[in-house]
C-alpha cells in the first residue's frame, strides 16, 4: 500500500517570507537612520554658517517638523507592515490547512484504491447503459482485459451456468454464475446494489470466488446420494437376508419344538434342546442387528398409543420366566398401584428395552433372582423402571462403556458370556428417543440395577386394571426361597393393608407359623415339599394355605391339595391373580387364570377351519402340525393363487374358512395380491348380502414398519412374524378371532 508524504512547499514559502521581511526591515532601518543622520548633519552645518539670512530657530523648527513627519511616516509604515504580516500569517495558516486537507484526501483515496485492488473480491461498477465505470484488478484478471480497455465500454462475461436470483428487502440482488475463465471456469457469487455515480445511478457488483465451496457442496451432495443409495441397498440386503434366514430358522425352531414334544431319550432330549437354544440365539442376533441398522439409518420411529402398563411389564416377565427358571433363579415384578392403569407411549419399544435389560440380568445371574420394579419417578409425569439382579455386577470402569455400540463388560477372548454387545446400546438409544435417560448402579459381586425414567402420560378414560382386596385386618406369612420374590410379595400385600412377614427357609416358616395366628400362608413349592415331608403343614391352623409353583410343577397340584393346600398361584405372580386369590371366597375351587397360561387351551377356537398359504414345505408342515395340536383343521395351499381358489371354493360351498394365515412371499401370486383379491371378492359379496369378512393374518419373516404397512394396506388384520411357536400362534389366532367378533 502506498502512502503520500506531506508536500514541502509550505516550509519553503515560510522561509522565503521571513527572509524577505527581514530584508525589508533592514532596508527601512538603513533609510531612516541615514535620513536622521542627514537631517542632523544639515542642522549642525546650518548652525555654523555665517549668513545673515540664516535663521537657526526657523531651521530647527523645520527640521523638527521634517523629523516628526519622518517619524509619522515610519510609524504608519510599521503599522502597515504589522497588518500585512497578520494577513500573511492568516493566509499561510489557511494555506497550510487546505494543503493538509488535500494531502489527507489524496492519502484516503490512495488507501481506498489500494484496498480495493488488494482484496480478492471482484468489484465492477456499471452505469445505466451498462458501460463499465470502474473495475478493480481482480475483475480485470477475470475478464482478461486491462482496465483501460474496460472503462467506458459495455462488457458481458462468458456465463456457462446461471444460478437462481434472490432479491433482498434492501434491493440487493444476489446470484451465482459459473463464468468461463480461459480453459477453466470459476463460480462467482455476486451481490449487486444500486449506488450513486458521477453520471447518475450506477450498479455496483461485488463478486466472490466460491468455486471451492460449490465443488465441496457438490461433492457432499454426491457423497450423500451415494450414502443414501448404499443405505437403501444395505436395508434391502438386511431385509432380504433376514427373510432368507428367518424362513429356515422358523423350520428349525418349530421342528425342534415338535421334536421335544415327542418321546425322546435323555441324550436326544439334550441334543434337541441344544438345537433350539442355538436357533433362539441366532434369532436374537438377527433382531439386534436389524434394530441397530434401523437406528443407524434414523428410521427408529415411536408410536404414542394407550396401553396397559402393568400388563406389559408382567407379560414381559412371564415371557422371560422360563429362561430364569431353567437356571434355577427367581424372577418377579412389581408395578406400583399409584401408577395409572393405562398410559400413552410406544408399548413395543418399551417392551424391547425391558426384554433387553431383563434378559441381560438373567444371563449374568447364577444365584438369587431378578426383580422388575416400576414406580413413580422423582420427576413429575415420569415413570421409573428398575431391573435389579443378584448377579456378578459391574466394575466402575465398565458402567459407561457397556452402553456403547458392540461393547461388553468382558471383551476378552476368554469371556464367559456371548452376545453382540448391541442390546444395551439399542436400549439406550430407544430410551433417549423416548426423552429418558438410562443408567446403572453396580459393584463387582454385588449385582446390578439398571434403571431408566421416561415420561408416560395417563390415558384418558383409563379404568383401573383390577380392584385390590382390603387386607387391613389380615396377617400373611410369606415363605420363599428367594429374597427378591418374598420382598416384592410383601411389598404388594403391605400396600393392600396386610401385615406381612417374609422368611426364606422351611424352618423359619414353621417357627413363625406356630408363634402367632396367620390368616394366609404363601409358601414356595420347594419349601412346601419340605414342610409336607416333616408333617408340619397339616397341624397348621392357617385357613388359607397357598402354594407358589412354576408351570412345570402343575402335575404336583393333586398331591398339594391332598396335603392341605387350599390354593395355588403360578409364578411369576401377577398382581391381578394375587388379588383374585385373596378376594376369592372358595379358596381352592377358584383358580385365577393368567393370560398366556400354558394349561389354558383355546376353548373358543377349538375345531376352527384355517386356510394356510405357505410355499415352504417345512414351514407349511410346522404350521399344520401346530394348528392340529391346538385342535384346528388346517388346509395348506402352496401359493397365493391356489389359496384364493381354495378360499372361493369353501365360501361357495357354504363352509367358509374361519381364519386365513397368509405367507407374504410366494411364487405365482404373493400373499399381498392374494389378500387384495379376497377382500375384493368380499366387497362384491356384500352387495349380495354376505357381510362376514374372513380374519386374515400375514406370515412373514420381515418385521419392518414398511412390511407392516404393506400388510395392512392389502386388507390383512395383522402380522405374525416368523419363527412361530405354539404359544404365539395360539395368541395370534385368539386375538384375530376376537377382533373379528368385535367387528361383526
Amino acid at each position: 500500500m502506498r502512502f503520500l508524504s506531506k508536500p514541502k512547499t509550505v516550509a519553503a514559502i515560510r522561509t522565503a517570507a521571513r527572509n524577505k521581511a527581514a530584508l525589508i526591515l533592514f532596508g527601512r532601518s538603513v533609510v531612516i537612520t541615514l535620513s536622521v543622520a542627514a537631517g542632523t548633519l544639515g542642522f549642525l552645518t546650518g548652525a555654523r554658517m555665517k549668513d545673515g539670512t540664516y535663521d537657526p530657530h526657523a531651521y530647527a523648527t523645520g527640521a523638527g517638523a521634517l523629523f516628526a513627519a519622518a517619524c509619522a511616516v515610519i510609524a504608519f509604515m510599521l503599522m502597515r507592515r504589522r497588518a500585512a504580516k497578520e494577513k500573511l500569517r492568516a493566509l499561510q495558516s489557511r494555506y497550510e490547512e487546505l494543503s493538509d486537507r488535500h494531502w489527507e484526501l489524496r492519502e484516503a483515496e490512495e488507501r481506498t484504491r489500494s484496498l480495493l485492488e488488494a482484496q480478492g473480491d471482484l468489484i465492477v461498477r456499471r452505469d445505466a447503459s451498462g458501460r463499465v465505470t470502474y473495475a478493480n484488478d481482480a475483475f480485470c484478471a477475470l475478464a482478461g482485459l486491462p482496465r483501460a480497455a474496460l472503462i467506458g465500454k459495455p462488457l458481458t462475461l462468458a456465463v456457462r451456468e446461471q444460478g437462481p436470483v434472490t432479491m433482498l428487502a434492501d434491493g440487493t440482488r444476489m446470484h451465482d454464475q459459473k463464468i468461463a475463465c480461459g480453459d477453466s471456469a470459476r463460480w462467482i457469487a455476486w451481490r449487486e446494489v444500486a449506488v450513486r455515480g458521477d453520471t447518475g445511478s450506477d450498479v455496483q457488483g461485488v463478486g466472490r470466488d466460491v468455486t471451492d465451496r460449490v465443488e465441496a457442496e457438490r461433492a457432499l451432495a454426491l457423497a450423500r446420494d451415494q450414502a443414501e443409495t448404499a443405505n437403501r441397498a444395505k436395508s434391502r440386503f438386511l431385509a432380504t437376508v433376514s427373510h432368507e434366514i428367518r424362513t429356515p430358522l422358523n423350520g428349525i425352531l418349530g421342528m425342534a419344538d415338535l421334536l421335544l414334544d415327542t418321546p425322546l431319550s435323555p441324550e436326544q432330549m439334550t441334543y434337541a434342546k441344544a438345537a433350539k437354544t442355538s436357533g433362539e440365539a441366532l434369532l436374537s442376533l438377527i433382531e439386534e442387528i436389524l434394530d441397530f441398522s434401523k437406528i443407524e439409518a434414523g428410521k427408529m420411529e415411536f408410536a404414542a398409543q394407550p396401553f396397559a402398563l402393568a400388563a406389559l411389564v408382567e407379560e414381559t416377565v412371564e415371557l422371560l420366566a422360563p429362561r430364569a427358571q431353567a437356571k434355577g433363579i427367581e424372577i418377579a415384578s412389581f408395578v406400583d398401584d399409584r401408577l395409572p392403569a393405562q398410559v400413552i407411549g410406544d408399548a413395543a419399544r418399551l417392551r424391547q428395552v425391558l426384554l433387553n435389560l431383563t434378559g441381560n440380568a438373567i444371563k449374568f445371574t447364577e444365584h438369587g433372582g431378578v426383580a422388575v420394579v416400576v414406580e413413580p419417578s422423582a420427576h413429575s409425569g415420569a415413570i421409573r423402571f428398575a431391573i435389579r439382579d443378584t448377579g456378578i455386577g459391574l466394575a466402575a470402569d465398565d458402567q459407561q462403556r457397556i452402553f456403547l455400540d458392540f461393547e461388553q463388560a468382558d471383551g476378552s477372548s476368554t469371556r464367559r458370556f456371548g452376545g453382540t454387545g448391541l442390546g444395551l446400546a439399542i436400549s439406550r438409544r430407544i430410551v433417549e428417543g423416548m426423552s429418558g435417560q438410562i443408567g446403572v448402579v453396580s459393584a463387582p459381586g454385588a449385582g446390578a440395577t439398571f434403571s431408566f425414567a421416561i415420561p408416560l402420560a395417563q390415558a384418558d378414560g383409563a379404568d383401573v386394571a383390577f380392584a385390590p382386596p382390603d387386607l387391613r385386618h389380615a396377617a400373611v406369612l410369606i415363605a420363599a426361597t428367594a429374597e427378591i420374590e418374598a420382598e416384592l410379595l410383601a411389598r404388594r400385600l403391605a400396600g393392600w393393608g396386610a401385615a406381612t412377614s417374609a422368611v426364606v427357609s422351611a424352618a423359619d416358616a414353621l417357627s413363625r407359623q406356630s408363634a402367632q395366628h396367620w390368616d394366609a400362608l404363601l409358601i414356595d413349592f420347594p419349601l412346601a415339599q419340605e414342610m409336607i415331608a416333616n408333617g408340619r403343614l397339616s397341624a397348621s391352623a392357617t385357613a388359607h394355605r397357598i402354594v407358589l409353583i412354576r408351570p412345570s410343577d402343575r402335575h404336583e397340584l393333586p398331591a398339594l391339595k391332598a396335603a392341605g393346600f387350599t390354593g395355588y398361584l403360578v409364578k411369576p405372580i401377577r398382581a391381578a391373580s394375587l388379588a383374585a386369590r385373596f378376594a376369592a371366597e372358595a379358596a381352592f375351587e377358584h383358580h385365577p387364570t393368567k393370560a398366556g397360561d400354558p394349561d389354558r387351551e383355546a376353548g373358543a377356537e377349538q375345531g376352527l377351519s384355517i386356510l394356510v398359504a405357505e410355499d415352504n414345505e417345512i414351514n407349511a408342515l410346522l404350521v399344520r402340525v401346530l394348528l392340529q395340536r391346538l385342535g384346528h383343521r388346517p388346509t395348506v395351499a402352496g401359493n397365493g393363487e391356489v389359496a384364493v381358489q381354495a378360499w372361493r371354493t369353501a365360501r361357495a360351498a357354504g363352509a367358509p374358512f374361519d381364519l386365513v394365515l397368509m405367507d407374504v412371499q410366494m411364487p405365482v401370486m404373493d400373499g399381498l395380491e392374494a389378500a387384495r383379491r379376497m377382500r375384493a371378492l368380499e366387497a362384491m359379496g356384500k352387495t349380495e348380502g354376505e357381510n362376514k369378512a374372513t380374519p386374515m393374518l400375514a406370515l412373514t419373516a420381515n418385521a419392518s414398519a414398511e412390511d407392516r404397512e404393506a400388510v395392512l394396506a392389502a386388507g390383512m388384520d395383522g402380522l405374525l412374524v416368523k419363527p412361530l411357536d405354539r404359544d404365539r400362534l395360539r395368541e395370534a389366532v385368539t386375538a384375530a378371532l376376537r377382533l373379528a367378533a368385535l367387528a361383526a
